[in-house]
């Protein structure tokens, strides 16, 4: 879901993860549950790359 939300977006903020498709998964609350206290590490990280 992440790669075809960049696909579209170019970029990934954390209220994204708050509509569909994501929120028809657990939304915010289950992309903290999967990836924790690296969440916005990750965000910030991805979002770099994407602007290389």
């Amino acid at each position: 879901m992440i790669r075809d939300h960049v696909a579209a977006n170019l970029v990934v903020e954390p209220d994204d993860f708050e509509y569909a498709p994501f929120a028809q998964e657990g939304g915010l609350g289950k992309v903290h549950q999967v990836f924790g206290s690296e969440l916005n590490n990750l965000i910030e990280e991805l979002n770099r790359a994407l602007a290389a």
